[in-house]
């Protein structure tokens, strides 16, 4: 194969946070490579330029959309790599009719996002929220008796796309029941995850713990509203690391008032929420900063997958997280 032209089409401090100096001479072995050098996020126009005659285009967050006017300057361009999760702002239908691989490192970003599920579990199983504002306080025994193990519980999660199975694999290493709702997957796909298939209500009526890892599409709007919530548990906890429009916020308000639930939610609908939001001052909320997926070194993580996915390109083997273009409305 013939030395490839590659780009860096995201703005330079994304490369700069993504990509280390072992990652850019990983690439490099396969060809030339353009780095985009502007510090703000480039526009159509000039991506047009950046990736004139491109066979590999890499791409990450702010990137404009792969529109007829930026492909027509690269009819040679073979693989979108996307250094971020979801590719769907980047796609056009161009994209699909002329055949060009995509690939996403949302399989890197899962990783991350289903280690801090496992962590947000464990921490709040625990009651470790309340109980280190107990001790600051100055109590040292209070609500100890509501401390709980990762043990002999059931976890409910909601959706087992790359970050939920990631999550119910990290679950196998406890002694816990996992119970899971994806109308998308078969009753064999989850047993083959250590887990079982049920239905959305029977799930929230059952488990212990319930974290959400569905995709953001239509059918998933406010999933969790007024009627679902519901169904759980009392002291239950909820877990969101997926989007904050699978949440009526206002329902979710209601019941946390209520003091059945506790609520961990790493995303929120908008984002940040308004400095009057209940969800500030609610004793029952932890709430976090959209920090699951990837953060500061965790981003070197997905400059890692996109170098390996250019390796296994070139070498023509299958890639890890190539995309399939025609179920894109299903995915994240």
């Amino acid at each position: 194969m013939k030395p490839l032209k590659i780009v860096m089409l995201q703005d330079a401090l994304y490369t700069e946070r993504i990509f280390t100096s072992e990652h850019l001479k990983q690439i490099q072995q396969h060809g030339s490579l353009s780095i985009n050098s502007r510090k703000v996020p480039p526009t159509a126009e000039e991506v047009s330029e950046l990736i004139e005659g491109a066979d590999i285009a890499i791409t990450s967050w702010e990137c404009p959309p792969f529109e007829r006017a930026i492909l027509d300057h690269c009819p040679e361009l073979k693989l979108i790599a996307h250094a971020a999760g979801t590719v769907k702002p980047l796609m056009s239908p161009d994209v699909l009719l002329r055949g060009i691989r995509v690939s996403s490192a949302n399989a890197a970003l899962a990783r991350g996002v289903a280690e801090t599920t496992l962590g947000l579990t464990i921490v709040s199983l625990k009651n470790i929220w309340q109980l280190a504002r107990n001790t600051r306080d100055g109590e040292w025994n209070k609500q100890r008796e509501l401390v709980r193990e990762l043990y002999g519980v059931t976890v409910g999660v909601i959706g087992a796309g790359m970050s939920g199975e990631y999550y119910i694999r990290l679950l196998q290493q406890f002694e816990v029941q996992v119970l899971v709702y994806d109308p998308f997957l078969s009753v064999s796909q989850i047993q083959e995850m250590g887990a079982m298939k049920v239905e959305l209500d029977e799930l929230l009526s059952q488990s212990d713990v319930v974290s959400i890892h569905a995709p953001s599409i239509l059918a998933t709007n406010q999933m969790m509203n007024e009627r679902t919530l519901g169904l759980m548990k009392d002291d239950a906890i909820l877990i969101n690391t997926a989007r904050g429009s699978l949440i009526d916020e206002d329902a979710l308000v209601a019941e946390l008032r209520k003091g059945r639930l506790w609520a961990c939610l790493d995303v929120t609908q908008p984002e940040p929420p308004d400095v009057h939001h209940p969800f500030r001052t609610l004793p029952n909320v932890t709430l976090i900063p959209h920090i699951a997926g990837a953060t500061n070194n965790g981003l070197h993580r997905l400059g890692s997958f996109i170098a390996r996915e250019i390796d296994l390109f070139v070498e023509g083997r299958p890639l890890i997280g190539e995309v399939n273009l025609s179920a894109l409305h299903m995915m994240a």
